[in-house]
Formats: structure tokens, sequence, C-alpha cells
């Protein structure tokens, strides 16, 4: 269920990993309308998305939207929303479709209100076509993270939702997340990782499912394409 490929940096991996959404996305165009591609934040995809922008595509025809967001405002530093935007949605890709996980509009008061958060997440959710996923050195991937609370609904693979709230203990901000249910069935799933750290993480979570690290469940039952750089 694993697909393992290592590159000699992180240029490499990154253009590698660029090439390979890009055709899965062409290849979706030519069954469908629209596709829909869902992406990590934080620092690690930064290249990718850099890479991604270049490549020409018919944007036109796609959606992109966020595997997971920390509840804080859009024009907060460490939201994921405005990452995308200085990073992902320009050049070539600016023609793109944005589905937004939080509001614009809100404020740090109104995203107190976690379940209404929840809810806009949820009026704006396509299930994605192709999914890039990254992975923390908790072992924890998109907002599924270990001992949160939300767990054991994070990865039911028959919870009702594709979206919960999630709270981590490991990391600031309350967050919204795709579930293992969403993920699984997303037709094509990356995995992007770099450094030692995460190398021997990650060769703990493919030996089976481990509540110690998240990505453990994806790898598990989900065809997962991993692109590793030292």
């Amino acid at each position: 269920m694993i697909s393992f490929k290592k590159f000699p940096s992180s240029a490499d991996n990154a253009q590698a990993l660029a090439q390979a959404v890009a055709e899965n996305l062409c290849d979706i165009l030519t069954q469908q309308e629209r596709a829909t591609l869902a992406v990590s934040g934080g620092k690690s995809p930064i290249a990718f998305f850099q890479a991604l922008n270049q490549i020409d595509l018919d944007w036109s025809r796609v959606n992109i939207t966020l595997v997971d967001e920390r509840v804080v405002p859009t024009q907060h530093a460490d939201s994921n929303t405005s990452l995308v935007r200085q990073y992902l949605i320009k050049n070539q890709l600016s023609q793109a479709k944005w589905l937004p996980l939080i509001s614009d509009d809100a404020d740090e008061d109104e995203l107190k209100n976690i379940s209404q958060a929840v809810e806009f997440a949820l009026q704006n959710y396509t299930q994605p076509d192709v999914l890039v996923l990254g992975m923390g050195g908790d072992g924890h991937t998109a907002s599924i993270f270990p001992k949160a609370p939300q767990f054991t609904d994070a990865i039911c693979v028959n919870y009702p939702q594709p979206l919960l709230h999630t709270t981590p203990v490991t990391a600031p901000y309350e967050r919204i997340s795709m579930t293992l249910t969403a993920i699984v069935h997303t037709p094509y799933v990356y995995l992007a990782i770099a450094g030692a750290d995460k190398l021997a993480i990650y060769q703990q979570a493919e030996q089976g499912e481990n509540p110690n690290f998240p990505i453990s469940y994806v790898l598990n039952k989900v065809h997962t394409n991993v692109f590793y750089n030292d």
C-alpha cells in the first residue's frame, strides 16, 4: 500500500512531487469537469508550492483547499490559508478556485465558536481527488494528533463528516482537520517528509496502526506515495 521514493535534495523532492500531482490532476480532468487538490500547511511544503505554481495546467478547473487549518483569522501569521495564498495560489495557479476552511470575515471572537467554524468549513468542502500530507515530529498528520481528545473520532473510518475540530496536546491552536474517512476516500494520497528523524518515525508507523503515530493509520489503510529526502 506504500510507494516509497527517495530524492537527493529537497528541491528534487519538491519538483518530483509537483510533477506527480500535476499529472494526477491532468488525468482527473480528462474524466470529470473539475478536480480538487488538498494541501498541507507549515513551512515544509513551500518549495513544493513554488514548483507546482509554475506548471502549465488548466487551473481554472481545479479547486484548492487545505488538509487542515488552525482556527485563527486568515490574516494571522500562523494561518495556513495565508501561507497558501502567499506561495501557492499565484503564477499559473492563480486561476484555481479556493475552497476555504476559515472565513476571511471571521475575527478571533467569532472563531471562539468552534462548531460554527467547522460548519463553515463543511459548507465549502469538496472531496479531494489528490491529497498532499505532511508529518510532524510527533507522528501527526493533517491535524490528527496523538492524545488529542478527538483522536478516536478522527481515525474512525465510519465517522459521518469529512472534517472535524481537533485540540492538539503537543501543538498550539484549535484546528479543523480532514478525518481519516476523508483521507481514505481520496484517490491519490502523497506524504512528503524529510530528514532522518522523520524517516525513523515513518519506519515505525508503516509497521502497523499505532495511536502514538497517527500517520500510521493512513499508511496502513491507504495507498500512499511517500516522497522523502535526507
